[in-house]
């Protein structure tokens, strides 16, 4: 199940006033295409690091980089190979590079760098070439065989032509260029069969009632610790059994995993304790092994090691990219505490079982000692597979529920993620656009900031490490809905405390009224803007949007007698706004609302939760949409975003001993991702 708040409302931080700039003269911007703006972020703090911890960060980046070919092939077989393809086209070309052709190629290949592959990385829609078949063609004909990833003979070098090379272009024509062949990374569809009608490769040869079958047949219900099947594998059918391959060494992604093993091992000489060391032990065990068993006792050690100030992920974590819920993609992301920061997430997670006892849920499915829960402000250093260039906000790991019951979680929120964020989105006109007034736009203007980072805050620290499922219940009793209801129950309760007098009293807000500026703009985004992301005539299958669409439209249902939250027309320029009436029945709606998702997942109600999904948080009023896409373009406001990576250099004295870890963010856009597919692609070679 994630447990990541993915910056998926990144068009509603336009809302933000610019008050955490680390740097006036930093440029942020580094590249716009398509839906996406790509930017930089700034690692302030770095050079206060001991040396020791500058290499510990720095090993840990080179592990995280390694990773990289592991995201693309999971996310389809062919998008490796594709990369391959086009990045030799692109650093060969010797045409005019001012064509429509070729300038369609340049954003074809931007886009399939972002999105890890040919599917885009949130609506999962494969991406549209605008360039011709007939350009593609010919320019595949020109690379020299060497250029090519297959395996020729000697003969075939000699004679340039292979009859390997026609057949991957004719596997390649109709991948790229074949709208309805492969068309979806990650269906969500309700009633159709989301392992077939998908097009990652965490599967393959098998069907959703197979695979659903297999792990019901493996499984104990009455294991109180269970592992998180599926975590690291493959299913695939093999002689008509249907088996798992494990990702590990010696077996799938290998070459990848023996680069991450050797970083790791060069991070833990310099790591700040022994149970840093101690938990990258454990965890190159599991990269060795594959044994969940390993992986579980792994996020035990690294959930309990609180005292460093380096820190890192890294690993088969998040499992958006199963429909199922079950594979989880590859990720890292290194960081390091922000200090002064993280006075707020520490007075959060001090108090964690008051809010825990004070929570709207019925008292059964309430945790009666919390125990672990830690939370910090970080400084990301670098980001990586699932997490680039696209990247979570905050995180809360571990995901196994019994883990968090028994030992605790970690949560993080990324601030020089949020910072940038905020420093791009001012003076867009976006709040001006879309909210109801100026009451509104300057309630949002004062206390947005603020607010939008401790929904953070509450959502991972507390929100995630909420609740207990009932004895028996399978984590995975959810299925394809688990990752939208996880989501929604962690926005829920955030929401819900945000309002609370307790936060007041705690010294995090100064004014009681500081929580209205999220719940508008949550509110706003579930109803209306969020719209900008989806194409017309679409339905919202991502979860983050599904469960801000539920969440919302469950609240607007529920709250009409009263007029909670009202949806008016305008009479003057016949726009269409979101009017929130009563906060306080709205923090009410909210509590109604987490007692029952609380409830769903307890007890593994899946019906329940289907119903809630696909009756508030699929489906699009098209009149709506269409209003609010023709006001979204006249801001001219990308509605994706993601980052490049600051680059790290070694400094080495005359003995050659590291001397020092400097960091330089002049790196373009396209010049990261040819240098990335030059230095760190193991599985390629």
């Amino acid at each position: 199940m994630k447990k990541k708040l993915i910056a998926a409302a990144v068009v509603a931080l336009a809302t933000t006033s610019i008050a955490m700039a680390q740097n006036s003269n930093f440029n942020y911007n580094v590249d716009r295409f398509a839906d996406i703006e790509v930017l930089r972020y700034e690692v302030p703090g770095f050079d206060d690091l001991t040396l020791q911890q500058k290499k510990y960060v720095y090993y840990l980046t080179e592990a995280a980089q390694q990773g990289r070919d592991i995201l693309f092939d999971q996310n389809g077989k062919y998008n490796l190979v594709i990369r391959q393809v086009l990045e030799a086209i692109y650093t060969n070309y010797k045409g005019d590079r001012t064509t429509a052709d070729f300038k369609g190629f340049e954003k074809y290949l931007k886009q399939v760098w972002f999105g890890n592959g040919i599917h885009h990385h949130y609506a999962q829609d494969k991406f549209v070439p605008e360039f011709s078949q007939a350009f593609f063609d010919a320019e595949y004909k020109k690379l020299p065989l060497e250029k090519l990833p297959i395996q020729s003979c000697d003969k075939c070098t000699k004679e340039k032509k292979c009859d390997k090379a026609d057949k991957l272009l004719e596997t390649l024509d109709k991948v790229i260029f074949d709208p309805t062949y492969m068309a979806k990374r990650v269906n969500q569809a309700d009633g159709e069969d989301l392992i077939v009608t998908s097009a990652n490769n965490l599967y393959e040869g098998v069907t959703q009632q197979e695979v659903e079958a297999f792990y019901e047949g493996i499984k104990d219900p009455n294991d109180p610790t269970p592992v998180s099947y599926g975590l690291n594998r493959k299913v695939v059918k093999e002689d008509g059994k249907v088996v798992e391959k494990t990702y590990k060494i010696g077996e799938l992604y290998s070459p990848a995993i023996v680069n991450i093993v050797y970083w790791l091992q060069k991070a833990a000489s310099v790591a700040e304790n022994s149970a840093q060391k101690a938990y990258i032990a454990k965890l190159i065990e599991y990269y060795t092994t594959g044994d969940l068993k390993a992986f579980d006792d792994y996020s035990i050690m690294w959930a309990e090691e609180t005292q460093g100030t380096v820190d890192f992920i890294n690993g088969f974590i998040e499992s958006y990219g199963d429909p199922l819920g079950m594979t989880a993609n590859w990720e890292s992301i290194v960081n390091f505490k922000n200090k002064d920061a993280s006075f707020r997430t520490s007075l959060i997670s001090e108090n964690a079982q008051w809010f825990e006892d004070n929570s709207p849920v019925d008292k059964r499915f309430k945790k009666q000692n919390v125990k672990g829960v830690s939370a910090k402000v970080i400084t990301a250093a670098i980001l990586a597979g699932d997490s680039y260039p696209s990247t979570p906000i905050g995180i809360n790991l571990p995901n196994s529920n019994w883990i968090r019951a028994a030992h605790g979680s970690k949560s993080v929120t990324l601030e020089n993620i949020t910072d940038a964020y905020d420093q791009v989105a001012s003076g867009t006109g976006f709040n001006e656009e879309f909210a109801y007034s100026d009451t509104e736009v300057q309630l949002m203007k004062k206390y947005l900031t603020i607010a939008d980072k401790l929904h953070t805050d509450l959502h991972e620290c507390l929100g995630h490490a909420s609740g207990q499922l009932l004895p028996g219940v399978d984590p995975d009793a959810l299925k394809a809905y688990g990752a939208t209801l996880e989501e929604g129950r962690a926005d829920l309760f955030a929401l819900y405390y945000l309002a609370d007098p307790k936060l007041v009293e705690l010294g995090i807000f100064k004014d009681p009224d500081t929580y209205k500026a999220e719940y508008y703009k949550y509110i706003m985004n579930g109803l209306m803007t969020q719209l900008t992301r989806i194409e017309p005539g679409k339905d919202i299958e991502e979860s983050h949007m599904r469960n801000r669409k539920f969440i919302s439209e469950w609240c607007l249902e529920k709250g009409k007698k009263d007029k909670v939250i009202e949806i008016v027309k305008n009479k003057k320029n016949g726009k269409t706004y979101v009017k929130v009436n009563d906060y306080e029945k709205l923090r009410g709606l909210f509590g109604q609302l987490l007692a029952e998702v609380q409830r769903i997942k307890s007890e593994g109600d899946y019906e329940a939760g289907r119903k809630l999904v696909e009756n508030y948080g699929v489906k699009v009023d098209p009149k709506i949409h269409a209003e609010v896409l023709k006001r979204y373009e006249s801001l001219n406001i990308a509605p994706y975003k993601g980052f490049v990576n600051p680059v790290y250099h070694v400094v080495k004295d005359a003995s050659g001993d590291i001397k020092d870890i400097t960091i330089s963010y002049d790196e373009n856009y396209i010049d990261q991702m040819l240098r990335y597919g030059r230095d760190y692609s193991p599985l390629t070679k």
